[in-house]
Formats: C-alpha cells, sequence, structure tokens
C-alpha cells in the first residue's frame, strides 16, 4: 500500500521560508517521479513543482520559480518543498504526489499517488 505523508507546513509571515516534506512508502521511489501540487480555498488544485528520481531536471510552474525549490533523498525516501519568499498568495494545502511519468508530465498528466496535504499560511 503505497503512502505518501506530509509534514512541515504552519503559519510563516509574507516574505518567510517553509520547508515542507513527504515521505514515502509502499514504493520503489527511486522509480518514481515525485511532485507537490497544492490548493487554495475555492480553488483548484495546481502543480507547483516536480522533480524526476534522479534529482535532474526538476520543472516549476511559473508562479513559483526562482523562490521555491524541490529536492529528494532517495536514501530517506523523501522529498521536500523549500519555499523562499513566500507570498499570501502561496497559502493552500500542499499535497505530495508520486507517479513514474516524467517530471514536466505531471504538470498535466493524471497522477497515481497522492498525500492528505499539509496546510501552509502566509500572513501578510
Amino acid at each position: 500500500q503505497v503512502q505518501l505523508v506530509e509534514s512541515g507546513g504552519g503559519l510563516v509571515q509574507a516574505g518567510g521560508s517553509l520547508r515542507v516534506s513527504c515521505v514515502a512508502s509502499g514504493l520503489t521511489f527511486t522509480r518514481y517521479t515525485m511532485g507537490w501540487f497544492r490548493q487554495a480555498p475555492g480553488k483548484e488544485r495546481e502543480f507547483v513543482a516536480a522533480i524526476s528520481w534522479g534529482g535532474s531536471s526538476p520543472y516549476y510552474t511559473d508562479s513559483v520559480k526562482g523562490r521555491f525549490a524541490i529536492s529528494r533523498d532517495n536514501a530517506k525516501n523523501t522529498v521536500f518543498l523549500q519555499m523562499n519568499s513566500l507570498k499570501p498568495e502561496d497559502t493552500a494545502t500542499y499535497y505530495c504526489a508520486a507517479d513514474s511519468m516524467i517530471a514536466r508530465a505531471m504538470a498535466q498528466a493524471p497522477v497515481d499517488y497522492w498525500g492528505k496535504g499539509t496546510l501552509v499560511t502566509v500572513s501578510s
């Protein structure tokens, strides 16, 4: 049974930083692209970032480029999202995702596995 468990969400002031993590189990981690999505209140879930199994060529949505960084530790089955220069519009529940597709494709294609999410709130 695949499980993706996010952690690290919380309340931060605008301009601050936060790192969220996701630990995966029940799958061969190195065979999967890992990604992050977010869903703000009243809005649809949107793609944020993805990273391939080897960690090369991470892919980001335009609104977070230069502010967010996705990384992974294959030895610990963990993917991270470092979020800097946070804005109130980054407030959302952040979901971890896993799929065997390439990183760029995760922005548009259905994803196999999802976590339950961790809430990030950015105050102005």
